[in-house]
């Protein structure tokens, strides 16, 4: 059976990492989570001070991050690690989502994040969300899928989210974020985020998460198999 390679691209807020944290468990693949990585590469500049102007401070953080993926045995949640500390709950906090999009909009931090990325994906089998997934990383990726969603939508499932973890912020305050985001994410000269001319675009405005995960499933086992026939 060939494995492929599943790149979902979109905005903040539309479902990306829970969909495809499901779709890697429902397929047995590896799931890697590349906002979490720019996320914690913004953590590690925040807490030792790395000034983002500085291109010798910059480079010399980086070659001090190592960043990977673990699966918690007892709540089956893919956690982020930093220089092998866990530190999921820490890159999700509104401190990170303010400074995030400035951070990865850095050549260098790309460069680095991107030539991780391409070697865990190195074997296929993989899915991989993000901004920049299908145009950058993984341009000749098998599935493309691009996932956007209202604004008022978005934010609402962020808030949501954020509450899950115990943090209490306004709807307004949220909605102001990711607006600064998107457009901070589309109009940014290293890796923009866009739509890539082969994807294929899912909005998720009034789907459930249980129809978003059976939509994109079904995406991704058509191609698996068309894969397989191909191979035949």
């Amino acid at each position: 059976m060939k494995r492929i390679i599943v790149a979902i691209d979109g905005y903040s807020g539309c479902g990306k990492s829970t969909t495809a944290k499901a779709l890697s468990k429902a397929l047995n693949y590896k799931y890697l989570d590349s906002g979490a990585m720019y996320r914690a590469v913004t953590l590690y500049f925040l807490r030792n001070h790395v000034s983002i102007s500085d291109h010798g401070e910059i480079e010399k953080a980086l070659s001090s991050i190592a960043i990977s993926f673990q699966i918690d045995a007892q709540t089956n949640r893919c956690e982020t690690y930093l220089n092998g500390l866990n530190v999921e709950d820490d890159i999700r906090s509104m401190e990170i989502s303010k400074y995030v999009s400035e951070v990865s909009a850095i050549a260098a931090v790309r460069r680095a994040m991107v030539a991780q990325q391409r070697k865990l994906g190195e074997e296929k089998g993989v899915v991989m969300d993000g901004r920049d997934i299908g145009t950058v990383v993984f341009p000749k990726a098998d599935l493309k899928i691009f996932m956007s969603a209202d604004l008022k939508v978005r934010a609402a499932r962020r808030q949501q989210e954020l509450l899950d973890q115990g943090q209490i912020i306004d709807l307004a305050e949220i909605q102001k974020n990711l607006q600064t985001r998107d457009k901070k994410d589309t109009n940014r000269k290293e890796s923009p985020l866009r739509k890539a001319e082969d994807a294929i675009e899912l909005d998720t405005s009034e789907l459930t998460f249980e129809e978003q995960l059976d939509k994109v499933l079904t995406l991704a086992n058509d191609k698996i198999m068309e894969q397989n026939q191909e191979a035949n």
